[in-house]
């Protein structure tokens, strides 16, 4: 059960993870990137003479800069320009970018998550899930280990399952099953 109890923890601070990215990602551009994907998305969908770009917004491309430079009589004199900022036009995409990136692999963790939860909270999904990768195997006697075991016990299984293949797997179940009831000189995997 703790190596499931584990794995399930690590699914959800990879969740935590994700969303305090955003959370971060947002104070360091001062409240402006949670909602920047969608303001992209909606401005490509204006009129283009009511357009005013949410990126240029974040990312200034044209900026004013002052110069000094020393003049004829060796004084410091300002000289105001307009600078433009070509690394902002990168930037910006590469922002427009990660906003999408999180929010899709939030979208799927949290998914993942709820997953993981009808798996622990259902017993039946915990059958289909195995029957489902092991067509070999007897559908009673898997039945009767997915009854008999913990959801932590199961993962276990579950995890076998995957990496053997299904006729080592189907004596597997048949020996597990004999253990359980009580036939057979193995010991079960739990105690």
């Amino acid at each position: 059960m703790m190596y499931f109890a584990g794995f399930v923890f690590t699914e959800v601070l990879y969740l935590v993870n994700v969303i305090s990215q955003i959370f971060i990602m947002d104070r360091f551009l001062g409240g402006e990137f949670s909602r920047y994907g969608l303001e992209v998305l909606q401005f490509t969908e204006w009129h283009w003479e009511a357009r005013y770009d949410p990126m240029i917004k974040v990312f200034p491309r044209m900026t004013k800069c002052t110069f000094r430079m020393f003049g004829t009589s060796g004084d410091l004199q300002k000289h105001d320009a307009v600078c433009v900022l070509p690394i902002n036009i990168i930037n910006e995409k590469v922002y427009v970018f990660l906003w999408f990136w999180f929010v899709i692999l939030s979208v799927i963790t949290a998914v993942f998550l709820v997953y993981r939860v009808a798996t622990i909270a259902l017993p039946s999904l915990r059958y289909h899930i195995m029957y489902s990768k092991n067509r070999a195997v007897e559908s009673e006697e898997l039945r009767g280990i997915i009854n008999n075991v913990g959801v932590g016990d199961w993962f276990i299984f579950y995890q076998i399952s995957k990496n053997i293949d299904q006729s080592n797997m189907k004596d597997l179940v048949v020996e597990y099953s004999r253990a359980l009831d009580g036939t057979s000189d193995a010991k079960p995997l739990r105690n």
